[in-house]
């Protein structure tokens, strides 16, 4: 005799593993639209409830994923810098290192960049926030920085010594300061002289 129980003609074991898989694809939803949303308006614009309409869901279900909103934001973080490190490791298999470090300095200082920052870098859209926060969002960022650092030193074609972690450093440094001081100015000639005299200087 058969000990297995069916819901509506599937197993248990079925159905609880698609409302585990349904209840992963809504966290990672709500997830993507903090991740675009907090670097759009910053951490502190960034509300639960349009959070959760952005993705398409209800504010009650907020809590079945997460315990507050510092960890959705922190996931949200997280989930940005790993988009980037994937985006250069895609690259990086495919075209070989130099060309990933390239590929990643023309996509930061690209106009698309600076005009969608949702869709860009977190350190350029919010590093100000996270340091004045702390707590896991200065964690999640330094964790991103690392991840970000550590792929530019990739392009040494090598192993990763001081002076190329050095030369990271820098890079990532003025790649920041570019992008951050060019949507500061806007639309113009010296936003475009700025991009054009780092981009030079990163190649």
């Amino acid at each position: 005799m058969s000990s297995v129980i069916h819901i509506g003609g599937a197993k248990v074991e079925d159905v609880m593993r698609m409302s585990r898989e349904a209840t992963a694809r809504s966290k990672a939803r709500i997830v993507g639209a903090a991740a675009k949303m907090v670097r759009e308006r910053g951490i502190d614009a960034t509300s639960v409830a349009e959070v959760m309409h952005a993705a398409g869901m209800t504010n009650g279900g907020f809590y079945r994923h997460f315990a507050s909103k510092d960890e959705m934001i922190g996931m949200a973080i997280g989930a940005a810098f790993d988009d980037i490190a994937n985006r250069f490791d895609r690259r990086l298999r495919q075209k070989g290192a130099a060309a990933a470090v390239e590929a990643y300095v023309d996509e930061y200082l690209s106009d698309g960049h600076l005009q969608h920052p949702g869709q860009g870098c977190p350190v350029a859209a919010v590093a100000a926030d996270a340091g004045r926060s702390g707590g896991v969002f200065a964690a999640e960022f330094a964790a991103g920085a690392e991840k970000l650092i550590g792929r530019l030193a990739a392009g040494s074609g090598g192993s990763v010594t001081k002076p190329e972690r050095s030369k990271a450093i820098r890079s990532m440094a003025m790649l920041v300061g570019a992008v951050v001081v060019a949507r500061a100015i806007g639309q113009g000639d010296l936003r475009e002289e700025i991009i054009a005299a780092c981009k030079e200087h990163l190649r």
